[in-house]
């Protein structure tokens, strides 16, 4: 029997895990994720739609950070994206960013915080 470093088992098991169908999600793209959410004994799936403003990437830990605005209060939730409550991940449009974290946005309101959008 042949002796495995670490790293070769720990990429194996992570393979198993890692989603297939995944959008190639930029910062500051408009998204829409469903949520798996357990209420009693019943399963839904509530969306959240807002803009991502980080993203991390680690192949299996990748992450990313995504804002509304609620009633004027701004709302951020952070996602696994390989995470099995993440039903679905949808791009509703992309915008021209020149930034790799848009952390800038918190601090704007109202129009001042729109972008620009790209046009594939």
């Amino acid at each position: 029997m042949s002796k495995l470093n670490p790293q070769e088992i720990m990429g194996t098991i992570k393979g198993k895990f890692l989603k297939k169908e995944i959008p190639n999600i930029q910062i500051g793209d408009s998204v829409k994720i469903g949520v798996k959410i357990i209420e009693g004994e019943r399963e839904r799936i509530q969306f959240y739609e807002g803009t991502v403003i980080a993203k991390k990437n680690s192949s299996i830990n990748t992450t990313i950070t995504v804002r509304k605005v609620l009633q004027g209060i701004g709302v951020e939730r952070i996602f696994l994206i390989h995470s099995p409550k993440v039903d679905s991940i949808s791009i509703l449009r992309s915008s021209k960013i020149r930034r790799a974290k848009l952390y800038y946005l918190r601090n704007l309101r109202g129009k001042a915080s729109r972008l620009k959008q790209k046009f594939n």
